[in-house]
């Protein structure tokens, strides 16, 4: 990486690698896309597909309809669980409503709901670490209802109560900033020293690397602008995680249009970043903005290398739209049957 030493009155931007994109919101963002070329539209999708305003903007255009509910979804047609993942009774819900499937949830979710279910099938008490009311959490705790209790940070430790203490273990939000995960393991190791850690981080890849180039970005601009969507939650972290780095001010963007002079004020370095659900072409945005006020001067700011993509949802490879039609028909049969 090259010097971040600036020389006086330099006005240069540092650009946070890797950033945006990771792999889970690529495939989920993609599988709309097929799924609109494939079958038309309109696609309905439970909940925002990923959590950012651009995105979900562009999908509608393009014939998406995004519902906060199921049962918004007319029967007969074809349904897609967002990337944050959905507990069993969703399932159950779009069966109900005689709707096709596609699950675009994240395969680093899934693996988080596999661990919820392990535990819960060893009867485990499960503590999992997150935001109270995020679809992610939701999504996991539907899982194993009866096992698992959040824990939303450090201060909600002392309230945890178990039934053996030699019998739990923690899981966490996939999204989350990694040190205060860690801070709020360490609250509980102190009140449960047999407390057992998931086989594997499930913070995912993603959501460290962008945080790691942050924290080395900190220290050195006095600005920090994170694009993403303030319903983001590892967005949200990324401004955390850069003012606690040392930079003087950090702020979320959706779009460059929303960054205001004043922040500039006194400052020689910016450092830029996005979420893992923004699309480059917003980064690229806030750069000519920042570059037509004589921040022209780029650097990258390395973390790692991400190379990690996973497979599109298996649903695609079928006639949705044909099996939405056939699960109407056999309602349809059973009512004359039973007529």
């Amino acid at each position: 990486m090259e010097d971040m030493t600036a020389s006086p009155g330099r006005r240069r931007v540092l650009l946070a690698a890797p950033r945006g994109y990771c792999a889970g919101v690529d495939r989920a963002v993609i599988a709309v896309e097929k799924a609109l070329e494939q079958y038309g539209a309109p696609i309905y999708v439970r909940h925002e597909i990923v959590h950012n305003k651009y995105v979900v903007q562009t999908l509608e255009k393009k014939g998406a309809i995004f519902v906060e509910q199921t049962e918004e979804v007319p029967e007969g047609n074809i349904v897609m669980f967002s990337a944050h993942g959905v507990a069993p009774t969703v399932h159950d819900e779009a069966q109900r409503g005689r709707l096709a499937t596609i699950d675009a949830t994240c395969p680093l979710v899934t693996k988080v709901h596999k661990e919820a279910i392990r535990y819960a099938e060893e009867d485990f008490d499960i503590l999992l670490i997150g935001h109270e009311g995020h679809e992610e959490v939701i999504g996991t705790s539907g899982e194993a209802p009866d096992h698992i209790q959040l824990v939303d940070g450090p201060g909600d430790v002392a309230k945890v109560e178990v039934r053996d203490p030699s019998k739990i273990v923690w899981l966490s939000q996939t999204t989350l900033s990694v040190d205060e995960t860690m801070e709020t393991v360490g609250a509980l190791k102190d009140k449960f020293p047999l407390l057992i850690s998931p086989p594997s981080d499930d913070i995912c890849y993603a959501t460290q690397n962008r945080q790691l180039a942050v924290k080395q970005m900190g220290a050195e601009a006095e600005l920090v602008i994170v694009v993403g969507s303030r319903n983001s939650s590892n967005s949200v972290r990324l401004v955390e995680v850069a003012k606690l780095a040392g930079s003087r001010e950090a702020y979320l963007v959706d779009f460059a249009s929303e960054i205001e002079e004043a922040w500039l004020e006194g400052v020689e370095t910016v450092g830029v970043t996005s979420g893992a659900s923004v699309p480059e072409v917003l980064v690229e945005e806030v750069l000519e903005w920042l570059s037509q006020r004589g921040y022209g001067d780029v650097e990258l700011v390395k973390a790692a290398e991400e190379s990690i993509t996973f497979s599109l949802p298996k649903e695609l490879r079928r006639d949705l739209r044909a099996e939405a039609e056939s699960l109407v028909a056999e309602r349809t049969g059973q009512g004359a049957a039973g007529a």
